[in-house]
């Protein structure tokens, strides 16, 4: 290919690669032809956060065909790249304020305030001027507990959260307000992380008044002993969790988090019986009455119901694995699932669960798929040593693609193994986009994914960019700012390594898109 100038070739993806040079002529045209029809999608784009006025059936008629249109010529949509060894169409780096705006994502905002908040209260209550504090401290401490263990709990984020918001405010309501919801919600193990550090900190207040009260109280040294042995099990379950021993020891992640995790729930309900059975004196009642009356025994046993839920779907099924490549495992289970949901699965009962997206065309397809790419031992191993079973929770956990129903066009942009969190909506959904980047990705990935898309999506709904076939990469950010105007999309959905999240995500910035990413726990 030459920088300057390039045949155009068809392609059996249903578009064209170019220079970045060449740009998709069909749609401008169309615009510098008719001004007038400019203006009038304009005012009526759905991406318009103001809402759109009242137009005759007649100009709804012309704006509906003039949509049909562009999207037709997006079919032969020329895709901007780059010369060959370029890696980034980036002179210089984003502002620090675009880069702040999206390093300091909702995920962040939602630590920020559930902690301070937290803290503000702890602060208050060491001034002796919270008096609910000083007589239940431990209710605050589970209560924050509760809403940690809500927020990563799948019954509670899929059928609470996730299906009542995308029903009452998909497509309808103002765009900010949609892409408020679609923040605080992929964001929200931000409240997940913020209230569990929150709940441990009040669990710490709880021991220290504890002892500093025991001699009026004649607290026995076993309620002291105990309170010590909780607070040091979930501070274990809590450092488990940082994100640097997540990334460089999942294994140990997986075992402590989890296992001294349910190690605290089994403490917490023990420090809970011995302290709402202690009565004046300093001995013990076992009035089971008196117990089911306490806050914290109603906060202790929520946690356990939240915590025990998913554990009672998990089933082993049996699986078909497929190897295009060393680097890709292709998972096939049994049923159909709908769009946007993700599933855990692992080869053991207990241990190493690991997220995944689904594809699948449907409830009604009769089976669906997840690609596992390599990245450790374990993903490695479904390459190597391939098993005919699996487990897996039957409860699917809802995931950002979920939140596509809130929109009336969007555009899901990949790289490598990200097509399997975003497949399913732009196959289930006829109003999502597909934009895919890799390398050798027919032999990478095998023709299962290829048969898929071709069957099932409109050549004018997706652009498949091999970088290793083309010898050089796209002009990633100015395709997507055509595909956003031609389209007429609301949102970008973006699944790829972190850097490229980052950058795709500073760019959308820099150019008035809206996007949103996968981030560390979000």
């Amino acid at each position: 290919m030459s920088s300057t100038g390039i045949s155009p070739q068809a392609s059996s993806t249903g578009v064209v690669f170019s220079s970045s040079r060449l740009a998709y002529a069909a749609s401008v045209k169309e615009d510098e032809k008719d001004t007038t029809d400019a203006a009038t999608l304009a005012a009526s784009a759905p991406n318009s956060a103001k809402g759109s006025p009242a137009v005759s059936i007649h100009d709804a008629e012309r704006a509906e065909s003039t949509t049909a249109d562009d999207e037709k010529a997006l079919a032969n949509y020329l895709v901007p790249a780059l010369e060959k060894g370029v890696k980034n169409a980036r002179l210089k780096p984003a502002s620090r304020w675009i880069q702040f705006r999206v390093w300091y994502n909702p995920y962040r905002i939602n630590f920020t305030l559930a902690f301070a908040l937290n803290m503000i209260g702890i602060l208050v209550a060491c001034l002796h001027k919270f008096p609910y504090a000083e007589k239940h401290n431990a209710a605050l401490a589970l209560g924050n507990i509760v809403a940690s263990v809500a927020c990563r709990n799948e019954l509670f984020l899929r059928y609470v959260l996730y299906w009542p918001i995308v029903k009452a405010f998909q497509k309808w309501t103002p765009l900010w307000m949609r892409i408020f919801w679609t923040g605080f919600l992929q964001h929200i193990g931000g409240i997940h992380s913020g209230c569990a550090a929150s709940g441990i900190a009040w669990f710490i207040f709880a021991v220290v008044r504890t002892f500093q009260h025991h001699v009026a109280k004649h607290t026995p040294k076993v309620v002291l002993a105990w309170g010590i042995v909780t607070v040091v099990v979930t501070v274990v379950t809590m450092v488990a969790a940082m994100p640097w021993i997540r990334a460089h020891h999942h294994n140990f992640f997986e075992r402590h988090h989890r296992f001294a995790g349910w190690a605290s729930v089994i403490f917490v309900w023990i420090f809970v019986c011995l302290t709402d059975s202690l009565d004046v004196e300093g001995g013990f009642t076992s009035s089971g009455r008196r117990l089911a009356q306490t806050q914290e025994f109603w906060f202790a046993l929520f946690i356990t119901v939240l915590i025990a839920i998913p554990w009672f779907t998990i089933r082993q099924v049996p699986v078909e694995i497929t190897t295009p490549s060393p680097r890709v495992a292709v998972i096939k289970f049994q049923r159909g699932i709908q769009q946007g949901l993700l599933g855990r699965i692992s080869r053991s009962a207990t241990m190493e669960y690991h997220g995944f997206g689904i594809i699948s065309e449907g409830v009604d397809s009769g089976c669906h798929y997840i690609i596992a790419g390599v990245q450790g031992d374990w993903t490695r191993g479904l390459v190597s040593d391939p098993p005919k079973q699996l487990w897996t929770r039957e409860m699917k956990f809802a995931g950002l693609p979920y939140l596509a129903h809130l929109y009336r066009r969007g555009i899901a942009i990949c790289t490598g193994s990200g097509i399997g969190a975003v497949l399913s909506t732009c196959v289930q959904l006829d109003n999502w986009f597909l934009i895919w980047i890799g390398s050798d990705m027919e032999k990478t990935f095998g023709p299962v994914l290829f048969d898929m898309i071709h069957r099932t999506i409109p050549k004018e709904r997706y652009i498949l960019f091999d970088t290793k076939k083309e010898g050089r990469r796209p002009d990633t950010m100015k395709m997507l700012k055509d595909i956003y105007v031609s389209f007429k999309a609301e949102v970008v959905l973006i699944t790829s390594n972190p850097v490229g999240n980052a950058e795709l995500m500073q760019g959308c910035k820099e150019n008035g898109m809206h996007s949103f990413g996968p981030l560390w726990d979000s």
